[in-house]
């Protein structure tokens, strides 16, 4: 009883941090558990019947396929347990939620004895996690004429697994509780630090607020205060969840607020409620779905308009916000279900028909989107088996066909890529789209929550519908810890296991790689019309449409090979004028958000609509700096229309890449890369005999907005600053706020820079590498009077700087260079005035191994500028994160402070910072 003796002290250890057990998903202590029950004189009996009944985990774990045996053997009378009668045994299996236990539960049903036969089949008509070798049993006994199997499958047409479930409450009761004021990044509900405990629920969970224990007091006072109420968590005056999509911030708010989803499976709750005065970000708003909560839109305070319906701008030239309503912590309110209102008392506030579409109040009525759809799916299987229509149980698809009106680039792609809809039909913006996947990514820090979500779904490999799927090691690649070393190899064999190409061997036969996500998922989409995929809110692709998503959806798609979800709405983004050559892409990215706002009276429309950028020129590596920053944006997605010529050279380049991966021993026994050189291939002929030309627009498609960026207006390079001293708590910490160089005057200083994650490519290792060289030969030497970290985004990066020579150089300036044989076991946490050359990933922008010093003002390449993710506030200073390109990174750290606009000229004089152009040709159809 060894294995049960270490969970033992491992409860001890727990309790002394005010923990529960941690719930048990191996078999070794399920057996030994199950042992000591079958012990009457056993004195661990009472606890392990306790650690038996609620604190196994279900699904797919191993210690499922022993609990679900052993309750096969008590329904069978093979075991005797007075605590445990076989109805108390079938009911258990109900709650495991597929994979063994429906293993178990079609042996019962199908088997000899009538009685047993007919009471599993009442549980197997509640299930939905049943997978093609369980309906192949289903469907076999049927056609040898079970009449068992054909009442299951019966039941499953009618979709009775849904239907007998209680239905949504009329009214749904909820307190208000302010959880920021401004924009809420998931780093406030699980902060990414904490990424190594996610997979621990309850641990985890004690992260909420960034360990602020006065709002983890004050909330569970207010849930005290209202026992018969959900509490509904706010950010005031800004969006909920910006940033990423993190399962884990979901699961945090659900923990401390939501409705456990069974009784027997603990740590595991649902529903929560959500909301934010600009709504819920789109990715943020997936993941609440998920797990059947509800996001609302308040609109609590709007833009104040003058007598002419003007906006009115306060002296720092931002627009006013006056309040509709208040909803400061404590206000009771009622959502209205069936009217889709929310009132305060029986004062009307908000429409809110949008939180509760017919699908979003499936998910709710079915605890969460899989149950929907997986049933789908299985309603589905019965109905072809019966050989009858499937009877319309569920909301029917939202079908928008505008006769007449063409066609966006998005709208495009999920017509092509659409499952069960009505045949011939165009479907427009606002359709309800079952779509297949091509592509799919799961990263490391939320990898370990998606292969539990797969456990729980109970699925075991990866769907043929997919191309590929990949498992990167980036978001731990900076420090070689204990919490990694525990992690990240059963993470890596576990998607290795279920079919993805991984970073790391679990075998160790090749190279770890630790590249950055996005821009591995870059390079293995070949297709302009493929669907991707990836838990991480930077899936943004050059090619194709990528979708960030929680670990939850990427699970699913994983397991399924299809996403479901409205076609959004576009924003056409086009170019006109002129770069100046003293100036970087990444200036035009941030102009666009700029001059956007500006052009919309500050009014984001990017927010939650696909932004169509017609990037023309520009190959798929120098493109993605753009789709990577649609994140920041808002945006629910982007898809560059590139020109012909364009697109075959980002193919070419994929191809070659994905080639040095086979090369490194990375395919499996499926060839999966192997099969996307050939599918890169076909796209290059098709493209180069005109077959089938890059994907574009139709020249009569509709936008929700045309916006066109003037590059003549780019004078200087653009900063995208927190703005941290802003005295409306609101405006701080945004992506809104974009500066041009010469606000700071050449004065403000700077204590680090950061030139990595996934906003750089080969490109900007070059710029360095030439400005080092610029900046010796100006002055003799190079000195930083700050320290500068460089993480390039992947080792194919990293080996053609080497063969070109620009590595040389880097290593000549730099103080450190990273060592895959001794890679750091400890995060650093201070810095000299030196270049570091860090390990390719993610490294600074993620934050949760490697950071600033507390209260630096940082530079950065990346894409983060929330409190506390790059740099935490020190007792005298608040830390802050700038976000701006390359040179003025590099130039900062030599200087100390922000350039002049004279020093950043001379620093780039000679160098090809980009060759964007507009595209002369017509990017429509």
């Amino acid at each position: 009883m060894q294995t049960y003796n270490n969970y033992i002290k491992e409860i001890q250890e727990r309790k002394a941090q005010g923990l529960h057990p941690k719930p048990i998903d191996g078999a070794e202590l399920t057996s030994e558990i199950i042992t000591q029950i079958k012990d009457l004189n056993s004195p661990n009996r009472e606890d392990s019947l306790n650690f038996f009944i609620y604190n196994t985990l279900p699904g797919t774990t191993s210690a499922a396929g022993v609990k679900a045996k052993f309750l096969k053997e008590v329904i069978l009378g093979e075991s005797i347990v007075d605590e445990i009668t076989p109805a108390f045994a079938f009911e258990q299996l109900s709650h495991m939620k597929g994979g063994p236990s429906i293993e178990v539960l079609l042996d019962l049903a199908l088997g000899n004895d009538v009685a047993i036969a007919e009471e599993a089949a009442k549980v197997l008509k509640t299930q939905v996690f049943l997978y093609e070798a369980d309906t192949d049993r289903l469907e076999e006994a049927f056609k040898a004429g079970n009449a068992i199997a054909k009442d299951i499958i019966e039941s499953y047409a009618q979709a009775e697994f849904f239907t007998k479930l209680p239905e949504v409450e009329e009214e749904i009761k909820v307190v208000t509780f302010i959880a920021g004021v401004g924009d809420i990044s998931t780093d406030l509900l699980s902060p990414g630090a904490d990424a190594h405990s996610r997979s621990d629920r309850e641990l985890h969970g004690q992260c909420i607020f960034e360990h602020n224990k006065d709002m983890q007091k004050e909330l569970l006072e207010l849930k005290a205060q209202h026992p018969d109420k959900r509490v509904m968590l706010i950010a005031e005056k800004g969006t909920m969840g910006v940033g990423s999509s993190r399962m884990s911030g979901v699961n945090n708010v659900a923990l401390w607020t939501g409705i456990p989803s069974s009784p027997y499976v603990p740590f595991i709750n649902i529903a929560p409620v959500i909301a934010g005065t600009n709504g819920i970000a789109p990715i943020f708003l997936t993941t609440v779905g998920v797990t059947g909560g509800i996001g609302i839109d308040l609109k609590n305070w709007v833009t104040k308009k003058d007598a002419e319906g003007n906006t009115v701008y306060d002296a720092d030239g931002e627009p006013v916000l006056e309040q509709v309503y208040s909803v400061e912590t404590g206000t009771v309110l009622t959502i209205n279900t069936k009217e889709k209102k929310l009132y305060n008392g029986d004062k009307e506030l908000k429409d809110i028909s949008a939180a509760l579409t017919p699908q979003k109040m499936e998910f709710i009525k079915a605890g969460g989107s899989y149950a929907v759809v997986f049933g789908k799916k299985l309603q589905t299987f019965a109905c072809n088996v019966l050989g009858i229509e499937v009877p319309q149980v569920y909301a029917p698809s939202k079908e928008i066909s505008i006769e007449g009106q063409g066609l966006t680039a998005v709208e495009k792609i999920f017509n092509k890529n659409a499952v069960g809809t009505t045949p011939g039909k165009t479907l427009h913006t606002g359709s309800n789209v079952r779509v297949e996947v091509n592509i799919v990514g799961s990263q490391d820090t939320t990898g370990l929550m998606t292969s539990q979500e797969l456990e729980m779904m109970a699925a075991t490999v990866i769907s043929p519908i997919v191309d590929a799927g990949y498992q990167s090691g980036c978001h731990t690649a900076s420090v070689w810890d204990d919490k990694s070393k525990a992690n990240i190899p059963k993470l890596m064999k576990f998607m290795n296991d279920f079919g993805l190409i991984t970073g790391r061997d679990p075998k160790g036969k090749y190279h770890a790689m630790t590249d950055v996500i996005h821009k591995v998922l870059n390079d293995i989409t070949v297709d302009d019309w493929d669907i991707i995929i990836g838990g991480d809110s930077h899936t943004r692709m050059s090619k194709g449409v990528a979708f960030g998503a929680d670990s939850g959806t990427v699970a699913l798609a994983l397991a399924t090979g299809e996403a479901t979800m409205p076609i959004p709405e576009s924003v056409k983004v086009t170019f006109k004028g002129n770069m100046r050559s003293y100036m970087d892409f990444r200036d035009v990215v941030h102009a666009t958000q700029q001059q956007m706002l500006k052009q919309f009276g500050g009014e984001n429309v990017f927010q939650g609509r696909v932004i169509e950028v017609h990037i023309g020129t520009l190959t798929s590596d120098q493109a993605f700096t753009f789709t990577d920053w649609t994140a920041e944006m808002k945006a629910k997605a982007s898809i560059c229309i590139s020109e012909d010529d364009t697109l075959i050279e980002s193919l070419e380049i994929a191809r070659n890449r994905i080639q040095i991966m086979i090369d490194k021993g990375m395919d499996n026994d499926k060839q999966v890369l192997k099969g996307l050189i050939d599918k890169a291939n076909s796209r290059i002929t098709e493209l180069k005999t005109g077959i089938k030309p890059a994907l574009k627009p139709d020249a009569n498609a509709k936008y929700y907005a045309e916006v066109t960026i003037d590059l003549d207006e780019i004078a200087e390079p653009m900063i995208a600053d927190p703005d941290v001293n802003n005295e409306d708590p609101s405006r701080r910490y945004t992506h809104d706020t974009i500066r041009p160089l010469s606000y700071y005057g050449g004065t403000k200083q700077v204590d680090l820079g950061f030139v990595g994650s996934c906003m750089v490519h080969k490109g900007d290792m070059k710029i360095l590498a030439q400005m080092l060289k610029n900046i010796e030969a100006q002055h003799g030497k190079v000195e930083f009077k700050a320290p500068l970290v460089v993480a390039p985004p992947t080792y194919n990066i990293v080996d053609e700087l080497k063969a070109e020579g620009d590595w040389e150089v880097l290593q000549k300036y730099s103080g450190f260079e990273f060592d895959d044989s001794a890679p750091k076991g400890l995060a650093r946490t201070k810095y000299e005035n030196m270049l570091y050359l860090e390990r390719p990933g993610c490294n600074l922008c993620m934050g949760n191994q490697e950071k600033a010093e507390p209260g630096d003002t940082v530079m950065a390449t990346s894409t983060r500028l929330f409190q506390g993710r790059v740099v935490k506030d020190s007792g005298e200073k608040k830390g802050e994160s700038l976000l701006s390109s390359t040179p003025v990174v590099v130039l900062s750290t030599i200087l100390g402070r922000t350039p002049t606009m004279e020093e950043y000229e001379a620093a780039v004089d000679g160098i090809v910072l980009t060759k964007f152009k507009p595209s002369q040709k017509e990017l429509v159809i």
